[in-house]
């Protein structure tokens, strides 16, 4: 949601700020703005928009600083505009804070806080949490991380903050819950963001913040972490594996088209010592670990969100024809508001590549509280899944900085099916002969990937052809079923098409009274083990004028003879074509978009990264 930066130390925060907020504005770009303490002077700039709208904005003022919170806004309480861009001041504009969640109770907060005298000037929840900090901090002659502690005793919500005070210039006072906060460690220097992007430029030393910490960096180097119960804590520290270039774009226009490229290499590094296609076999550590509970279970759980929950529907094809294992698949938002049946033979795989999705870790919390065991598939090497699970697995896809999911999908994906080849081959469900089979057509999805992105060209035609398009459907069967789910999904996030994705059978049953000469029906046609019923589906669909663009297997001339047009794919194992069939999908959304000139890294209304629900 949105993101958070801020520095204490010896450089000159203000350039520090900018450049974070930068990179963290794929978690919200509604508004963003800095607050700069120096010579006791503790002063805001922020303003309506991108990041690169507070910089011209700036410009006017001294930014000379060494002490620093910056901010960028997805707006949740107040519309987006200058005065609830954040950061927000206290009462006195002694105290100022920079705050990613959102705080239940701050209406009741807000009206007590009235009723001493207290007035606001925007419509934020922020505003109203700082200000209780100040009433704290006054009335009870606390200092600042005491009286934070003491604050947050009495709200209710979900909350990242960083809060600086101007009587207290030589420190940073910051707390999470729900919503991730990290520190990174410099010499005599402390760097505190929403996730690392901001801070691997400077140290790989940093330390993840816990439910209720609160922590207080300081100019000389030291820190400390309590709870909100005052105990003394002691920090763990982990070092950060990610490449400066990996952040930027690399000569590509977004960093969507740059993803969408890297997936022959981002596959291959979520296989890399997983999976070996010579002696043909994949292990997965953390489920070798625990090989009995899943070899046990009677059934597995998939919880997730958006294009992650469309994972989980791919998985269940594989988990159950695979492995024979009872699967589900639960949108995280609804699971944790249900009742739902769990026991100690249950397994929760909670998927999310952030790793801090708030109804995903709600999810966790209900699985655990009764008793099922939690295994996780993240992206984000530290996150809050990856620390709340019992167990888990990283897919290694690298920082993935568009909104719209690509490279971090095909990731799920990737590591989902060496689990259910694993699991499968470990329970006997499937021949040693048919496991290593598999095992060595799955090592060469990495170069099918690639000479599918070759076609390039072709979809960026195709999609001139229905850029102008209002609707669009997409039609799947079987394993590609969740990739028309998908496919429908990257045109609504990025070119505010709107699209539904269906099984085909289903087409039948209600979307096909919507279907002439406008709609643009896109069928993904690779499956052998339905190809007439799929053909029939495209006949159907022609006999009503409808513009048919099918995603076929190479030498498919039939298919090819009826659709408008074909994009062919690499012939691929029917359990594996997911991960090729989305990759055309994922390309004819992004030129679309472009053609439609709209933002595709940072699609309106959407953030990266929902940690609020």
């Amino acid at each position: 949601m949105c993101g958070i930066v801020a520095y204490i130390g010896n450089r000159q925060a203000y350039p520090i700020l900018i450049k974070g907020l930068k990179r963290l504005e794929y978690r919200g770009y509604d508004s963003s703005g800095v607050a700069l303490l120096n010579d006791k002077n503790l002063n805001i700039y922020k303003k309506k928009g991108k990041v690169d709208e507070l910089v011209a904005f700036a410009e006017q003022f001294d930014t000379t600083s060494t002490i620093g919170i910056g901010h960028t806004r997805w707006a949740t309480h107040g519309e987006p505009n200058d005065k609830n861009a954040h950061p927000h001041f206290s009462g006195d504009s002694n105290l100022t804070i920079v705050h990613n969640g959102i705080i239940e109770n701050y209406d009741i907060l807000k009206t007590a806080l009235e009723q001493q005298g207290h007035v606001f000037k925007s419509d934020t929840d922020t505003e109203v949490l700082i200000h209780l900090i100040e009433e704290i901090q006054r009335s009870e002659n606390l200092s600042i991380e005491e009286a934070v502690r003491v604050a947050l005793t009495k709200v209710v919500g979900a909350y990242a903050i960083v809060v600086l005070d101007e009587k207290e210039p030589d420190k940073i006072v910051a707390a999470r819950k729900s919503s991730p906060l990290v520190v990174g460690i410099g010499e005599n220097e402390f760097f505190l963001a929403s996730d690392a992007t901001p801070i691997i430029e400077y140290t790989k030393k940093v330390t993840y913040l816990n439910d209720e910490e609160v922590a207080v960096v300081h100019r000389d180097g030291t820190f400390q972490i309590k709870n909100i119960q005052n105990e003394n804590l002691e920090p763990s520290f982990q070092y950060l594996d990610m490449q400066i270039e990996l952040l930027e774009k690399g000569g590509y226009d977004y960093f969507m088209l740059k993803e969408i490229f890297q997936q022959p290499q981002t596959i291959s590094d979520c296989m890399r010592g997983r999976l070996n296609a010579n002696e043909g076999w994949t292990t997965l550590g953390s489920v070798e670990n625990n090989i009995e509970k899943f070899l046990n279970a009677d059934r597995i759980i998939f919880v997730a969100c958006g294009t992650s929950w469309h994972a989980g529907l791919v998985a269940e094809y594989l988990f159950e024809e695979l492995a024979r294992i009872p699967v589900e698949v639960e949108y995280a938002s609804e699971f944790r508001y249900r009742n739902p049946v769990l026991t100690e033979k249950d397994i929760v795989i909670a998927i999310s590549q952030s790793g801090e999705t708030a109804d995903t870790l709600a999810a966790i919390e209900l699985a655990k509280e009764r008793g099922a065991f939690v295994y996780g598939v993240v992206n984000v090497v530290g996150s809050s899944i990856a620390r709340a699970t019992d167990s888990g697995s990283y897919i290694h896809a690298g920082p993935e900085i568009g909104v719209a999911s690509t490279k971090a999908f095909t990731g799920q994906l990737t590591l989902l099916t060496m689990m259910a080849l694993n699991l499968a081959y470990r329970k006997g469900t499937i021949s040693q002969d048919y496991y290593r089979q598999m095992v060595v057509e799955f090592s060469t999805i990495p170069t099918k990937i690639e000479e599918t992105l070759k076609y390039n060209d072709k979809i960026e035609f195709i999609a001139e052809q229905i850029k102008d398009s209002t609707n669009a459907l997409y039609l799947g069967r079987g394993y590609n079923f969740p990739v028309a789910l998908e496919g429908a999904l990257k045109l609504k996030e990025i070119s505010y098409i709107h699209a539904e994705g269906y099984p085909a059978a289903e087409m039948k049953h209600g979307p096909i009274a919507l279907i002439d000469e406008m709609m643009p029906v896109i069928v993904i046609a690779t499956n052998k083990s339905a190809y007439e019923k799929i053909v029939s589906n495209i006949q159907e669909v022609k006999a009503r004028k409808g513009f048919v663009i099918a995603i076929v297997t190479e030498g498919d001339k039939h298919i090819q003879k009826m659709a408008d047009f074909v994009i062919e794919i690499p012939e691929v194992e029917e359990i594996f074509s997911p991960l090729v069939s989305s990759i055309p999908l994922q390309l004819l959304s992004y030129h679309i978009a472009v053609m439609r000139e709209c933002n595709v890294d940072q699609p309106r209304n959407l953030a990266k990264s929902v940690t609020v629900e």
